[in-house]
């Protein structure tokens, strides 16, 4: 397992390295490495539900299954009489830390998922970091590097600015 925190410049917050964690103490069961065949793939859905214990108990709320109820929803827009307008759903959310989690598995990279868990994540209202994770090792490639590198030109550029003030990537 590996992580790097974004921005550089900052040091990761608490919060965040009990997140890290959480990957640490699971990592048996989630490596990407060892689970790259078609067979033993692990969905998204399957890691998520792996690790969710063990977010509940650090105080994140975590979706529970494709129903709507079993979903977790962050508004973005309000409109007539304070109405929720618009919401966009997170894999996990902490309110206290204001922080969104979102696992991936083969979508990251192929189907540019991270770009929009970053968009999303930035426009839901109380989010202050998206901790992203992804796969080591999907199909021959590493999602978590060539995220990594994304992200180090887009903070090294600092051209497009996102309203976080952080993101975590855990690649497993």
């Amino acid at each position: 397992m590996d992580w790097i925190f974004f921005p550089k410049h900052n040091q990761i917050p608490y919060h965040l390295l009990k997140i890290t964690d959480v990957f640490l103490n699971h990592s048996e069961e989630i490596d990407s490495s060892k689970n790259d065949s078609n067979e033993l793939r692990l969905s998204s859905n399957k890691v998520l539900k792996i690790l969710s214990k063990s977010f509940e108990k650090l105080g994140y709320q975590v979706e529970k299954g494709k129903k709507k109820n079993d979903k977790i929803r962050r508004p973005v827009l309000f409109g007539n009489n304070g109405n929720e307008e618009l919401s966009f759903e997170a894999d996990a959310y902490n309110e206290e830390y204001k922080t969104v989690i979102e696992v991936e598995a083969g979508r990251a990279v192929i189907n540019y998922q991270f770009l929009k868990d970053m968009f999303q994540a930035s426009m839901m209202i109380d989010t202050n970091y998206l901790v992203l994770a992804v796969r080591k090792s999907y199909v021959g490639n590493n999602d978590f590097e060539t995220i990594k590198k994304f992200l180090e030109v887009m903070y090294s550029t600092n051209r497009i600015k996102l309203d976080l003030k952080g993101i975590l990537i855990v690649g497993y």
